[in-house]
């Protein structure tokens, strides 16, 4: 009885993993920016294969990150224009190709972002034995030199606070008052948001 107890959760958990839904599986009401100078308004939609489309008039266009420039959407569940920039970028350091980022903060530090989709173990908790493993989606960070290098950034909030320099104790206070970390998109956005602000004329 405890064995088919655990199979029904565990099904009920697949299932429930099946249905859910990712950012990228969503139609946002946009605009996109064209390499040949066009600006495209209508409903977008993004993939983590740096691949668009674009509803317009009843016809669906799609566009590669070569093809494209920026691109803007308006996320009603976070209530936030979200702005995508094509860089040219390589993972191993080899040849540099296009791809889309997310621009979360700009300044004397330029925050990117992009998302990803892991696999991630978790324990099975007090109802039954085990591990469960979920497909969840990540955001991977980034920031941009002022020499158009994109650096990934894998470290911690002790990592971040080396890279702000002289601001570190002024960072560290910021981030303990309104308990903020570096693993939530909207939240590190708002440290650097606030790092930057300590340098008007930049």
């Amino acid at each position: 009885m405890k064995r088919l107890g655990i199979l029904l959760v565990w099904m009920c958990a697949s299932a429930l993993a099946h249905a859910q839904q990712f950012p990228f599986d969503y139609w946002y009401e946009g605009k996109v920016v064209l390499e040949a100078g066009d600006t495209l308004r209508g409903n977008v939609k993004y993939n983590l294969e740096d691949l668009l489309q674009v509803e317009l008039k009843g016809r669906l266009e799609t566009f590669s990150a070569r093809k494209v420039i920026f691109f803007e959407i308006y996320d009603t569940k976070t209530r936030r224009y979200r702005s995508f920039y094509s860089l040219p970028f390589s993972a191993t350091g080899g040849y540099k190709a296009p791809v889309f980022f997310e621009l979360l903060a700009e300044g004397k530090m330029t925050l990117l972002t992009r998302e990803a989709l892991e696999y991630r173990t978790y324990n099975g908790g007090f109802y039954y034995y085990g591990s469960t493993t979920r497909l969840v989606l990540v955001n991977k960070f980034y920031f941009l030199k002022e020499n158009g290098d994109i650096e990934p950034f894998t470290g911690n909030k002790n990592d971040f606070l080396y890279l702000a320099g002289n601001k570190d104790q002024t960072m560290q206070k910021y981030m303990k008052q309104n308990k903020l970390g570096v693993t939530d998109k909207y939240q590190f956005a708002s440290i650097v948001q606030y790092y930057n602000s300590l340098f008007p004329n930049h």
